[in-house]
């Protein structure tokens, strides 16, 4: 019993990858899935910037760029080749001065631009979270630079990445492994963010209808040692019951009485989740208001095996002194007040 008792218990990806070789001057483009994202960037908006590494490679555009030192120092951007990601049209644009309009002045730009709009109906945008990502073949790791926003594309901004993705005294230097045989490579991932129509929305009532189960147990004295189930009685959403062992259970055994409550199966179609159960367990008195009482409030688990109360709501001995008043002609009552439970239901936003 004890494990009955305390067992408490955007959308697609696209990455854009440049690598760069030799002393001829090669692009190879090579499109293997989808992504989107829009942060456009200047010098202010790039201290949010976070770099880290990561061992994955790109996931959906790789551009390779061999010879670097060809296209070294040039001013002009290159843009790659459309490419699909998350049902959308892009385009990867790459300044390898910097974009100076944007602070990259000392750094590699890279952008990210939604091409082909004008099948897209009137009003239309998209949100993406964007990464874009340098390869460091060297450590055998990509860079990946990122701001955590979410970018709206849209008629009016169609263009959106990192003026900074990198500094060049950083990324020129042979040292640090990002230029390997004049080869360098570059990602992004576009991740689609759909904001959510409906919320799963958690409701705590207090009192809630029909909140007071009684249990009368007859013929005490012989029942075994094992545990005994009520009926199942329903409050808010789920099913409950109570369960005790005569001879004890746990650490009371076997010189008092336990009560547990049980959260049990859900009322139909209902919204299956953990569930908040607050209750006041009592051993009525028979005989006077002096009743015996512990209050419990856990979450209870989607299972149905899970009981939460206490091995000793009166000793076996208490309970056998007939002056007591809580064994009545071979009888006790058990009541079961759920004071506060939890019902989840899945709105509107």
């Amino acid at each position: 019993m004890d494990s009955q008792k305390r067992s408490l218990t955007f959308i697609s990806l696209a990455f854009l990858f440049i690598t760069c070789s030799s002393a001829e001057f090669l692009i190879q483009q090579v499109t293997q899935g989808t992504g989107t994202d829009n942060s456009s960037y200047s010098l202010h908006a790039n201290l949010g910037v976070t770099r880290v590494l990561r061992d994955e490679r790109p996931s959906s555009k790789i551009v390779t760029i061999a010879g670097y030192s060809v296209i070294k120092g040039r001013g002009e951007p290159y843009e790659s080749s459309v490419f699909e990601a998350a049902g959308y049209k892009w385009r990867l644009v790459l300044y390898v001065v910097g974009n100076a309009n944007d602070g990259g002045a000392g750094y590699i730009s890279l952008y990210a631009r939604i091409e082909e709009t004008e099948s897209l109906p009137y009003g239309w945008e998209v949100n993406v979270d964007l990464k874009l990502f340098v390869h460091n073949p060297k450590l055998h790791k990509y860079l990946t630079v990122t701001d955590g926003a979410v970018k709206r594309f849209d008629a009016g901004k169609k263009e959106w990445g990192f003026g900074q993705l990198i500094a060049l005294s950083t990324f020129e230097n042979t040292n640090e492994g990002y230029i390997v045989q004049d080869t360098c490579s570059f990602g992004a991932e576009i991740l689609i963010v759909k904001p959510a129509e409906v919320q799963e929305k958690v409701t705590f009532i207090s009192n809630p209808p029909d909140n007071i189960f009684t249990w009368k147990i007859l013929r005490f004295s012989n029942l075994e040692d094992k545990f005994y189930y009520s009926a199942d009685f329903l409050v808010g959403d789920r099913y409950w019951r109570l369960g005790f062992n005569p001879k004890g259970d746990g650490g009371g055994r076997p010189y008092a009485l336990p009560i547990f409550l049980f959260a049990q199966g859900f009322r139909p179609n209902a919204v299956a989740t953990n569930t908040w159960g607050a209750v006041n367990l009592r051993l009525k008195n028979q005989r006077s208001t002096n009743h015996r009482q512990i209050y419990s409030a856990a979450w209870y688990p989607i299972r149905s095996d899970y009981g939460v109360g206490v091995n000793n709501i009166i000793l076996l001995a208490d309970l056998n002194d007939a002056s007591k008043g809580y064994l009545v002609n071979d009888a006790i009552i058990f009541e079961a007040e759920m004071v506060k439970v939890s019902v989840t239901n899945i709105v509107s936003v």
